[in-house]
């Protein structure tokens, strides 16, 4: 089949997450068409890449560029407007990386209901709360790249490590505040390590968005607590610090409907407490690879408890890697050919 994917978003490519950090979204969209052109397909890209290239046997080019008038299959990521951009196609399909019910907007319905894609959904929780009124759905759960699912071993490091890599308004303020009030007074020496582009610009003195500067002012001052920002890296250190945590807090969000980095530290060895919130609690397989908190209380306990535990770190961290063996894009795409077929 000739498949073509399409996006309209931020400039990057087939070769980006390996250099900087980039969004779970973009990273599955750039890992696709390799999968999908190692099934044997003919697979074009168009996105805001800044120049064409050839990556894993697809053939990217910039959103400028001259479109196709026909394609077996087009991919469109996100946006439903994209569902036209090729003229004729046999088989149409949304990948929707939001929450469901934004799928409800008229104008998008009006798209969906014009062209009746496969609508592409990354998690169960998007189907929660939308109705899909006789379109064709598909689940297809995003899989790893090899960074995340063989890892360079890592020890980890120093004291016991806390890691957090949610969007700050994502729950993290709440995080903060139990570090510093419960967790970080029951395990002293333990660190919270938070990963945030946005903070670490912060500290550097580079401004931030003017409703984040009280979380902020709050990482900065709980410095005493073991409160320490990083900047987030592209995947192969970003799967090094993973491996150098002891545990992946993901305070969650109710409008997460990926929880992407949360799969990353799961493929890593990687133990969690999380909140029933979003795609989160589908990621890991609750009281073996993690811990799904039910309430505050349980949250702190059970972080104080794991960064305590290094045996119980241990096992949970062996079932998270096994949870994820063989969740590749190759199997991803074996998976999507079938819908389309």
């Amino acid at each position: 089949m000739h498949i073509t994917l399409v996006d309209d978003s931020i400039p990057f490519d087939g070769y980006t997450a390996s250099a900087r950090p980039l969004g779970g979204a973009e990273k599955a969209f750039a890992a696709l068409p390799g999968a999908l052109s190692r099934r044997g397909h003919s697979v074009a890209v168009f996105n805001r890449c800044r120049w064409s290239m050839f990556i894993e046997g697809a053939q990217w080019e910039t959103f400028e560029g001259r479109k196709p008038l026909t394609t077996d299959v087009l991919i469109a990521l996100r946006k439903p407007p994209l569902l036209e951009f090729v003229r004729q196609a046999r088989k149409r399909v949304l990948w929707h990386t939001s929450p469901g019910r934004f799928l409800d907007r008229k104008p998008t319905r009006r798209l969906l209901d014009d062209h009746r894609p496969l609508v592409l959904l990354c998690s169960q929780a998007q189907a929660t709360d939308w109705q899909a009124r006789g379109l064709a759905v598909g689940l297809l759960p995003p899989a790893l790249k090899s960074d995340f699912l063989n890892p360079a071993q890592v020890e980890e490091a120093g004291p016991p490590r806390a890691i957090v890599t949610s969007h700050p308004a994502h729950g993290l303020d709440w995080l903060v505040d139990l570090w510093v009030d419960r967790i970080h007074p029951a395990v002293p020496q333990a660190e919270l390590h938070i990963h945030s582009t946005g903070l670490a610009n912060a500290a550097q003195g580079n401004g931030i968005e003017p409703e984040l500067e009280p979380l902020a002012l709050k990482v900065f001052a709980a410095k005493a607590q073991n409160v320490v920002v990083e900047r987030p890296q592209g995947d192969h250190l970003m799967a090094q610090a993973f491996q150098q945590a002891a545990v992946h807090l993901y305070p969650g969000h109710p409008d997460d409907a990926t929880a992407f980095t949360l799969m990353e530290s799961q493929a890593c060895g990687i133990p969690a407490v999380l909140r029933p919130l979003g795609a989160a609690p589908e990621r890991v397989a609750d009281g073996r690879s993690a811990y799904v908190a039910p309430d505050t209380d349980a949250f702190a306990n059970l972080t104080t408890t794991l960064l305590g535990n290094a045996d119980l770190r241990r096992s949970l961290g062996a079932e998270a890697r096994a949870l994820y063996a063989g969740r590749t894009w190759d199997a991803a795409a074996l998976r999507l050919e079938a819908m389309i077929a």
